[in-house]
């Protein structure tokens, strides 16, 4: 019965970053970046990738430089790669790509962002049918018609 209960728990540190997300999202995104990076800190680079990948992944929506918005984006993805084989990696690779590809957008480099959309698409295949999954969807269609991709005219 122990065993059972283990595997059931709710992962520690993701509970962590839910909770630090929810503080940024109500607004503190100061404080929000602060802690976030207590947490990288804690982690450090042999953290659990899921768990920096989740971190960075979050990490670059508190910059307020799209350079460094840009660098933590490209942390989460080298994170993952390091544990691709992992359904709870795989279904953030859809919202990793199209968070570059917005990146890129930002920073002028059109290629580079079609490149990312390109693959947030590939990805998406991975979403499930319901509300996120919609609105990943949704955010990759909207990222591809403002960049003439996909079943877009341009």
């Amino acid at each position: 019965m122990a065993e059972r209960q283990e595997q059931v728990a709710p992962d520690a540190v993701l509970t962590r970053i839910g909770q630090v997300v929810m503080l940024h999202h109500g607004g503190d995104r100061e404080e929000a970046r602060r802690r976030l990076l207590d947490l990288w800190t804690e982690l450090g680079e042999d953290g659990d990738p899921l768990h920096r990948c989740t971190l960075a992944h979050y990490l670059a929506d508190t910059q307020d430089d799209p350079f460094d918005e840009l660098a933590w984006d490209l942390r989460a993805l080298t994170a993952a790669e390091e544990h691709e084989e992992s359904p709870a990696v795989r279904a953030l690779y859809p919202s990793l790509h199209l968070n570059l590809a917005a990146d890129y957008v930002r920073l002028g480099r059109a290629g580079a962002a079609r490149t990312h959309v390109r693959r947030a698409r590939g990805a998406a295949g991975v979403l499930g049918d319901d509300s996120y999954g919609d609105g990943v969807r949704a955010a990759i269609s909207r990222m591809e018609l403002r960049l003439g991709e996909g079943g877009a005219e341009g």
